[in-house]
């Protein structure tokens, strides 16, 4: 229980200490924002400071810090290190860069963002990446809890319509195609604060119930320093895939120009999008604490949250409710792990609007334009929500993390023009390079198919790595040349 208490202490100092220094490195001034200059009742549209931060919590959070840290527990208490860490080093760096850098451009999507700083080439390859994430988001979103209604339902006795997965899952697309193109300000704004606030009682209910029983005790760091993984599943990379929002996450930059083109002044940044991966990344250590204490370890090993996760995400997060916190539990999991998704899905939808807009650079102020493209991404979902959830799954934590390095590095360049600190960017850019291209060598769902090892894995992973850092130094240093 000391390292969990380290951690979250870690955590809180990291945002009042390493946040405030990245956002000196990055330096708001008073300079007028896109939220006042453009403000077009749709997109644009000033939002107070506290509501900023809890419709970005809910935007990037979802079921990501939750399920995602419950997977990331198979590997044991190890996984508090990177959520900890990551989210102070790497996932806090890289939401105030990717936010602050689209609200000094205009508010544009993240991709566009990239295409400043890194030219023409990069910025068609994040249109792609960033649409694509943002879709399978979305059906991730919907397809996660419409399953854990079905659950829910079917636990409380019920059968028929309502008992079916594929009517939520059309219930929810459906309105995630009205709050996709209506003003930001009439669904997100009013509402989506209070789900944010729902997100964060719910964290709390667990850990308290953690707490409270006497039978669950949050294994050390220091005693269990080593890979508990049922399947000795390696750490590296597939940790640090597994746990993207808890720690840091691409789909965070996709998400922040939202809260970007609402900001009424540049100082509000560090609370809105540092803050609220820090509150994440707390979020996200309990939910690894719950998978941790609660089921069973047999042979040092995580056999019983391997277990409980079998039977999917739903009934995962059902269980650590329901042990926790008994009947309230039950009713938090129907608020927190249902609606909370589902607001971070309709955010994603809007986001791949955005995107699409910037790309083809069609106007959204009128309503049959917002149209146009809303029908074609809600289809997109659609197709996608009938998949299979775990390849979907994978493929999302990959292009995600994928994301996060390319965003890290638009950052570091950015910093260098601006004669700034690059390193601060520039180190947990390579790391992530490292982590996403290690992954991409040996992953199933990857070139692990065509029977790449670790052995050929890791070292060409950190190959890659490091000439991504020297190409950048590379292109420094032309810059200062020139």
């Amino acid at each position: 229980m000391i390292s969990f208490f380290l951690c979250l202490l870690i955590l809180v100092g990291g945002y009042f200490v390493y946040g405030k220094i990245v956002e000196n490195t990055f330096a708001p001034d008073d300079r007028e924002t896109p939220a006042v200059r453009i403000n077009d009742g749709v997109d644009y549209v000033v939002l107070p400071q506290w509501k900023l931060f809890l419709v970005q919590l809910l935007n990037i959070a979802g079921l990501g810090p939750i399920f995602g840290a419950m997977q990331g527990a198979l590997w044991g208490p190890v996984v508090f290190l990177w959520i900890t860490f990551g989210t102070v080093f790497a996932g806090g760096v890289h939401d105030y860069f990717a936010g602050m850098l689209s609200e000094r451009n205009n508010g544009v999507s993240i991709s566009e963002v990239c295409g400043i700083y890194l030219g023409g080439a990069m910025k068609n390859v994040m249109r792609v990446f960033s649409v694509v994430l943002l879709i399978m988001v979305g059906t991730v979103f919907a397809v996660g809890p419409a399953g854990l209604i079905v659950t829910l339902i079917s636990n409380g006795g019920g059968t028929g319509a309502l008992a079916s997965k594929e009517v939520w899952l059309w219930i929810i697309l459906a309105y995630y195609f009205i709050a996709t193109f209506i003003s930001i300000d009439q669904i997100i704004g009013r509402i989506y604060p209070v789900f944010g606030l729902c997100l964060i009682v719910m964290a709390v209910g667990v850990i308290f119930g953690i707490f409270t029983n006497d039978a669950y005790v949050i294994p050390e760091i220091w005693n269990n320093f080593r890979n508990m993984h049922p399947a000795a599943t390696p750490i590296w990379s597939f940790m640090f895939i597994t746990v993207a929002c808890g720690a840091i996450s691409g789909f965070h930059a996709t998400q922040s120009p939202l809260m970007a083109r609402c900001m009424k002044s540049e100082k509000q940044g560090h609370f809105v999008f540092y803050g609220a991966m820090v509150a994440e990344g707390v979020i996200a250590l309990i939910w690894a604490a719950a998978g941790c204490s609660i089921y069973e370890v047999t042979g040092g090993l995580s056999t019983g949250l391997q277990e409980v996760l079998a039977g999917g995400q739903s009934a995962a997060i059902y269980d650590v409710c329901k042990n926790t916190m008994g009947g309230i539990g039950i009713a938090l999991a129907m608020i927190g792990v249902i609606v909370c998704p589902i607001t971070s899905g309709d955010t994603a939808f809007r986001s791949a609007r955005l995107t699409l807009a910037d790309w083809i650079g069609l106007d959204q102020k009128q309503f049959s334009k917002r149209l146009l493209l809303t029908v074609p991404l809600l289809g997109a979902g659609a197709v996608i929500g009938h998949l299979d959830y775990t390849v979907v799954w994978r493929y999302f934590s990959w292009t995600n993390q994928t994301l996060a390095m390319i965003v890290l590095w638009t950052a570091s360049m950015f910093l260098f023009k601006e004669k700034k600190n690059y390193w601060i960017t520039a180190v947990p850019a390579t790391f992530m390079s490292a982590v996403s291209m290690t992954y991409f060598f040996c992953a199933p769902e990857c070139l692990g198919a065509f029977g790449l090892t670790t052995a050929v894995a890791y070292p060409a992973g950190i190959i890659l790595a490091a000439c991504f850092l020297g190409i950048f130094i590379f292109a420094t240093r032309k810059g200062q040349k020139n």
